[in-house]
């Protein structure tokens, strides 16, 4: 009898504790309404099969009482594109999940997006599920997404890009001394992070106005649009010549555009013509020992140098704008200036020797150009002495001390210096707008002679149809005028 007496006790004291539970613990009402932080989830233009940025939201239980979602799930289950993971558990499909009172708990979302060999941009729907005492929610999900063609750690024998859908290079692109890459109009080339395009052959980008080629990262989510150091770089091996950058954009690296390499004999050479090449970690132009012609160029917003010229070369920069407001992408303050010209380079290895290289600078010419910033020295010359080192600032604001001798006529012909010659640019902190305002000094102030081999500028505007050319990659065409 005491042994059935036993079990009786046994029982009771579960069932007890049951209903202690039910009583002490969660809300039991068909009412319940969770509260979600937001009511979609939106994934901006992302690249397929790669994935995506983790966002995140919160589901929160208003009541003073614990609540038990008894399920979450997505709805297409294991076939969907998206991931979940719930308050710290990764799966599509969870149950019995306690939201304390007055609590929340956080949900992150991933998506992928699987090709599917159409060029334009895909959409991809799903929705988060929620059942909470047979009340049922939902959080939707939206991705769009975007084909591609894929380079991964590739030899580029002769070859076009087209325009026809976006290239993602992984890892890198490597053109051979015996190829020539040519990428057509429009086209956007993307890079994973680390990835680079690397070339000892050539290149031939040539672009337009309405259709200029990009040059860009993968992450395509407005909140990565002007982040640095998102890949690698174009690097031009030593060797490598006649290259052609003209109508293109680059942004986002920690390098924009390396024209010559150290360890290589002889040099690289490249014009480099109406484009921009903005946000770099680094650099945007640095070059070794080679040749580079410019003009109606922007190169801004470089942690380091806008432009390093080093160990010599040849190089000449007509209506060009460098234009360095670095700051927004760190804590440390940029000291070095933003154009750096030299005929030496010492490289420190790592047991802590040093090697210098020399070369000569045969050419540094920047006319009718604008080179400013928001340090009081952006132009550096570095002279070994010994080596040839010719240079000239022909009509060109600079920001440089107004203390700065610059009375040698065979390195400088009309420039100007100090705060009164601020250009004026339209926004270079928060959107960078490079162009001129209407009460820019810099209007008007180029010269004609140098302006003429360069009739139009950036947005193919006219610059010889008014007083005088403008300084810098564009023109100011004031409203009356556009009419």
């Amino acid at each position: 009898m005491a042994k059935y007496l036993l079990h009786i006790f046994a029982v009771a004291v579960i069932v007890i504790s049951l209903f202690a539970c039910e009583d002490e613990g969660y809300m039991n009402s068909p009412d319940a309404q969770l509260r979600f932080s937001v009511d979609t989830i939106t994934f901006d233009t992302i690249f397929t099969t790669i994935g995506s940025t983790t966002r995140r939201f919160t589901v929160q239980n208003p009541y003073e009482e614990d609540v038990l979602i008894s399920h979450i799930r997505l709805g297409g289950g294991n076939q969907s594109n998206f991931r979940l993971n719930i308050n710290g558990v990764v799966g599509n499909e969870i149950y019995d999940v306690e939201v304390p009172g007055k609590d929340s708990i956080f949900i992150f979302v991933e998506v992928t997006v699987d090709p599917t060999g159409q060029n334009l941009p895909m959409v991809v729907q799903d929705s988060i599920e929620f059942s909470t005492n047979s009340n049922l929610q939902d959080i939707k999900l939206i991705a769009y997404g975007q084909d591609f063609v894929l380079v991964k750690g590739e030899n580029i024998e002769t070859t076009t890009w087209t325009a026809d859908k976006p290239y993602l290079v992984y890892d890198y692109a490597y053109v051979d001394s015996l190829s020539t890459l040519t990428i057509e109009a429009g086209a956007r080339i993307h890079f994973h992070k680390g990835a680079g395009l690397y070339v000892r052959g050539q290149v031939i980008a040539d672009g337009t106005v309405e259709q200029p080629i990009q040059f860009l990262s993968d992450r395509l989510e407005d909140s990565y649009k002007n982040v640095p150091d998102q890949w690698n770089s174009i690097i031009l091996f030593s060797g490598s010549h006649n290259n052609l950058f003209n109508h293109v954009v680059i942004k986002n690296a920690n390098i924009g555009l390396q024209v010559g390499t150290i360890e290589h004999e002889g040099y690289a050479s490249v014009q480099l013509s109406n484009s921009k090449i903005e946000n770099m970690a680094y650099a945007g132009l640095f070059a070794l020992k080679s040749k580079i012609y410019a003009y109606n160029d922007v190169i801004a917003n470089c942690g380091y140098y806008a432009a390093a010229l080093l160990i010599g070369g040849e190089y000449e920069f007509y209506h060009t704008t460098i234009a360095n407001y670095w700051g927004n992408y760190g804590s440390s303050v940029r000291s070095t200036s933003s154009l750096v010209l030299s005929n030496v380079l010492v490289v420190e290895s790592a047991d802590g020797s040093k090697t210098s290289y020399n070369g000569d600078l045969v050419e540094a010419t920047f006319a009718n150009s604008i080179i400013y910033g928001n340090i009081n020295k952006e132009v550096e010359l570095g002279d070994n002495g010994e080596s040839l080192f010719n240079f000239k600032f022909d009509h060109c604001i600079m920001q440089i001390p107004d203390t700065t001798n610059v009375s040698n006529k065979d390195h400088y012909n009309q420039v100007w210096l100090g705060t009164e010659y601020d250009p004026e640019f339209v926004d270079p902190y928060d959107e960078y707008i490079y162009e001129l305002d209407s009460l820019s000094p810099a209007i008007d102030l180029g010269s004609d002679e140098i302006a003429k081999d360069f009739a139009t500028d950036i947005l193919n505007k006219s610059r010889l149809s008014d007083n005088a050319p403008d300084l810098g990659a564009y023109e100011y065409i004031s409203k009356d005028d556009e009419e």
